[in-house]
């Protein structure tokens, strides 16, 4: 009866102390909002930036007005579909190759060294052979899109498959386990933490590419539109778009970790 009440005592210290660290974390996101918002009032007002970040206000406004163009749901719908197929294709390219350069070292040794070289060009670099190659649209926005993811992906996916514990894959080996079972039972359950991660770098790499995937003659999108905003210097409908990629990025990593949490649940994670 005793050791039930202490027990009781303990959960409801822990709940207690999980939800005062809940508060805590929402007063820092609100502190944090604040002094961004002032500082985005600073730099409105000071003659030498305030053209460049109008003040939240006027920012806001813009919100009907490009409503009322027809433009912010076509474009905001326009760039989800192009960031949404080239990130789904990088990962299904990604997933396997990374294997693939994991367990098999000719497979390493042939395409690690273009993936290492493809990554440090920037996609800027190659948009317009992609357009010359696959013409003008959508395709050749998503093409860039999954390159770029591709290349992130499977190196994070790779790098977390070749530090799993040696000593797992020799013990299923000794138990009789072929490639196939040690692939199942053993590499998929060990480098899912490492797969999230990079579904989730994947996820930003994609949203950053944006501006370089849709200068490929795009006719919607928020790239392109900033693009467009820019070159007739609308700073305001600009910034609001900027902030609009912002916010789906947020939105797309807070669902990310959220799935991280549930399928990673038994790892145990260092408390900062």
């Amino acid at each position: 009866m005793a050791k039930g009440k202490i027990a009781k005592a303990e959960n409801n210290q822990k709940e207690s102390s999980r939800i005062s660290e809940k508060t805590k974390s929402r007063l820092w996101l609100l502190l944090s909002l604040v002094a961004a918002i002032g500082l985005w009032t600073l730099l409105s007002v000071l003659p030498k930036t305030s053209r460049s970040f109008p003040n939240i206000i006027v920012t806001v406004k813009q919100i009907p007005v490009m409503i009322e163009r027809g433009l912010l749901f076509k474009d905001i719908s326009s760039s989800l579909i192009s960031v949404g197929l080239g990130y789904a294709l990088g990962f299904v390219i990604a997933l396997p190759v990374a294997i693939l350069m994991a367990w098999y070292k000719p497979v390493r040794n042939i395409i690690e060294p273009w993936i290492q070289f493809i990554r440090n060009i920037p996609p800027l670099a190659y948009v317009p052979l992609i357009v010359i190659a696959a013409g003008v649209g959508r395709k050749p926005q998503v093409i860039v899109i999954t390159i770029a993811t591709f290349l992130i992906m499977c190196i994070t996916i790779y790098q977390g498959i070749i530090n799993i514990d040696e000593t797992l894959i020799k013990a299923a080996r000794v138990l009789g386990a072929k490639d196939k079972d040690i692939f199942v039972r053993v590499l998929a359950p060990a480098s899912l933490p490492f797969i999230l991660t990079a579904v989730r770098l994947g996820a930003s790499v994609a949203l950053t590419t944006l501006i370089a995937a849709e200068s490929t003659g795009a006719m919607a999108g928020l790239g392109m539109r900033i693009r467009t905003l820019n070159n007739s210097y609308e700073t305001a409908p600009m910034l609001l778009y900027i902030i609009i990629i912002g916010i789906i990025g947020i939105t797309v990593e807070k669902i990310i970790k959220l799935l991280e949490r549930k399928l990673t649940g038994w790892q145990e994670k260092r408390e900062i």
